[in-house]
């Protein structure tokens, strides 16, 4: 029976109902989804040798003939032993499984059979004998094999499901899957890359076979790393249709026009410098440049703004605000933490304290009749700037017209979440910040429907932070230069990475440290604790203390890695570095040097275990290019660690990795570009074709109207 792409895994032969649920769990709901089960690795096992060749400990195949078989149980722990001797004319070897007595019923004597394993020497025979191998029963008359005498691909297991049992099913999904199938990839596409169609590039895929004129060991390592010709146009095609959904996001954008009118004068434009208290950057005046281009212009603005820690995005946030406020239009900055946001809003109205805007901020702790007034005043517009966390996209805010939305560090929100603050104001122009440097394959996916701009520059004053790494050797000299700073009046974080002891791991944690520093090492300076686990008003207290110099020393979590903006704070001391991300010890390295004072971050590491965990923490004392340590760190950790969350608005991709497939990603985009401008351009209506490709891309990827 023929089965097709669409067919219910059910339906599948081998699946049923039972293993329909398991399949279910990992998001195999069709056939063409099982296709897309790709194999994690593949063994070659067409290594055949004679029976009398075997030698113990490397792994191998043999054909022979089952002369005997049988089972029984050992007389001590009952272990069931199913054993046979299986023969090749050059000798005889005995073949043993544990606790599989079911075998008797599947081998019986006078059939051939494949083995696929390691001999190693038994101690009951005193020669070699096999274990548990993989094995195939022939079929007579037919030279046709699913496990051995071939390479063969291997599966992480689902549920129940063996990577022998999933074998089995994509084989014959594979031997019954009906010809007629589409072949989603343009034609020119296929032959301008020489990719094969796209059924047989599935069976490429599951059960790959060497081309003649190949050397097998060549094509096997081709395999192994994901360069063969059918795994690359699945990996192609992956990236084309989901370019070619980001496209289509954006044409859609640059063909609705906006229904708000946007417009900025010179009084606009004098009222905006007026907030600043520095002579901007060139590069902060480019960037607002292109920002207010897009808010004047007939398109809805899609912009990511991204700045490394301390060049001044916060600050052409404010001005793209004014511009809005100015034009009698509302606006909501969202920030993933309360101290985010926090910091947000005490720097946002010291720089707006002598202008009549008015700002509010909302966060789940603010409740009750203080909670009711804020959502009253900003529905009926009396509120110009509303900065919060999550609870801004919550059931019962209401914007009376709101025109621009900011959205900070927004790797750490879900898609849904951004496109929620987006639909309550009927598509008002968004501006995305981060100060996490996004490499270009990274760009290219989560940020590729997003005109960028760069904030490539330091405000003036600001000079580069030192960094260096030391052992717990170190740590009385660590101590005596964080007592010279304190006394030159400056102020230190030290950074830990758990908030109380762990039995599980040996780190220092923040809280009893905090005493340990207190007590013992500065007893005659104020040390501070700040953790994600105090209250709003404790965060509050704590910060504005420090702020004010009423805290020396502020050890902390990770919860100051963002946002926090204190310009006396010169050495940065991070405990057990070798635990954190490179992007991590970046964002936490720009807590210090945001003033005029020189900095230092001391890296202290316990163990470094590995050459790579130390060359990755050397490249922070290398360079504080943020471009440079995010690309390695994407290299070392991969996109979905990178960016710390599921839901971060990255692809799920099957067969891609934007990392091993950066230059792939490239191509797939120039194609895809291509495709989408040929479609609109063609006699046929483009808008069926757009629509299907969009149902797909929602469907594989659901990220569709995001953006």
């Amino acid at each position: 029976m023929f089965v097709r792409l669409d067919t219910p895994a059910q339906y599948v032969k081998w699946v049923g109902p039972q293993r329909a649920k398991m399949l279910a769990n990992v998001g195999i709901n069709t056939a063409e989804d099982l296709l897309k089960y790709r194999p994690f690795r593949y063994e070659d096992r067409t290594n055949f040798r004679l029976i009398r060749e075997l030698t113990p400990g490397n792994e191998t195949v043999i054909q022979g003939t089952v002369s005997c078989a049988g089972g029984f149980s050992t007389p001590r722990r009952r272990v069931q032993i199913f054993e046979m001797l299986v023969g090749d004319g050059s000798g005889t070897i005995p073949v043993k499984f544990f606790n599989q007595p079911y075998l008797s019923k599947v081998f019986s004597k006078g059939q051939q059979v494949i083995l696929y394993g390691v001999p190693r020497m038994d101690s009951y025979s005193q020669g070699l004998a096999f274990v548990n191998p993989d094995y195939e029963i022939l079929v007579p008359g037919s030279d046709l094999t699913v496990h051995t005498g071939r390479i063969v691909p291997i599966y992480r297991r689902v549920g129940k499901l063996t990577t022998r049992s999933l074998r089995q099913i994509i084989f014959h999904l594979l031997q019954n899957l009906g010809e007629s199938e589409g072949e989603p990839l343009p034609e020119n596409v296929l032959e301008k890359f020489g990719f094969p169609r796209r059924l047989e590039a599935f069976r490429l895929i599951h059960f790959p076979i060497c081309p003649p004129q190949q050397d097998q060991r060549e094509f096997f390592q081709k395999l192994q790393s994901w360069r063969t010709s059918a795994q690359r146009r699945f990996i192609f095609e992956e990236f084309f249709f989901f370019q070619l959904g980001l496209q289509i996001v954006r044409r859609k954008r640059e063909v609705m026009p906006k229904t708000r009118k946007i417009r900025v004068n010179e009084i606009i434009r004098e009222r905006i410098k007026q907030i600043l208290p520095f002579h901007p950057t060139s590069a902060q005046k480019r960037v607002l440049k292109e920002i207010v281009a897009d808010l004047c212009g007939e398109q809805v603005m899609s912009r990511l703004l991204q700045g490394d820690v301390g060049s001044g995005k916060t600050v052409v946030a404010i001005q793209a605000f004014i511009a809005i406020a100015e034009n009698g239009y509302q606006s909501a900055l969202m920030a993933p933490t309360e101290i985010l946001a926090e910091q947000h809003l005490r720097s946002i109205q010291a720089f707006l304290k002598s202008t009549p805007y008015r700002v509010s901020y909302l966060s789940n702790k603010v409740k009750g009749k203080q909670r009711k007034a804020i959502l009253a005043q900003t529905k009926s517009g009396e509120v110009d700037l509303l900065v919060g966390t999550h609870a801004l996209i919550q059931e019962g805010v209401e914007f009376r017209d709101l025109g621009l939305v900011i959205i900070d560090e927004q790797h750490r929100f879900g898609v849904i979440q951004r496109s929620q603050l987006m639909e309550k104001g009927g598509r008002p122009d968004t501006l995305v910040m981060t100060a996490t440097p996004i490499p270009r394959s990274l760009a290219l996916t989560g940020y590729g429907d997003l005109d960028v701009s760069l904030l490539d520059e330091l405000p003036p004053g600001r000079r580069p932070i030192k960094t260096v790494l030391k052992t717990e050797k170190s740590r009385a000299e660590v101590y005596s230069v964080l007592d010279r700073e304190l006394e030159k009046g400056h102020q230190a974080y030290i950074v830990y990475p758990l908030i109380e002891e762990s039995e599980k791991l040996d780190l220092r944690a923040a809280t009893e440290m905090s005493r340990h520093l207190q007590q013992d090492v500065f007893p005659g300076r104020n040390v501070g604790l700040m953790h994600g686990r105090l209250g709003a008003s404790e965060k509050d207290e704590l910060m504005d203390n420090f702020v004010e110099g009423k805290i020396d020393v502020l050890v902390s979590t990770t919860v100051i890695e963002v946002g926090i903006d204190v310009p006396n704070a010169t050495l940065m001391v991070v405990e057990h570095a070798e635990r954190f991300g490179l992007s991590q010890l970046h964002q936490l390295r720009g807590r210090i040097g945001r003033g005029s004072h020189e900095s230092l971050c001391i890296l202290m590491v316990d163990r470094v275990k590995s050459r790579e965990a130390y060359e990755r923490l050397d490249i922070m004392r290398r360079t504080s290019d943020g471009f440079k340590i995010a690309e390695r760190d994407l290299e070392i950790r991969g996109p979905g660690e990178f960016v710390g969350t599921r839901q971060s608005g990255l692809p799920d991709f099957r067969f891609g990795n934007i990392v091993r497939d950066r230059k792939l990603l490239e191509l797939a985009r120039q194609e895809a570009d291509r495709f989408l401008k040929s479609l609109i351009r063609s006699a046929i209506d483009p808008r069926l074709e757009i629509i299907r490709i969009a149902e797909e891309w929602r469907r594989h990827y659901g990220l569709y109207e995001v953006g």
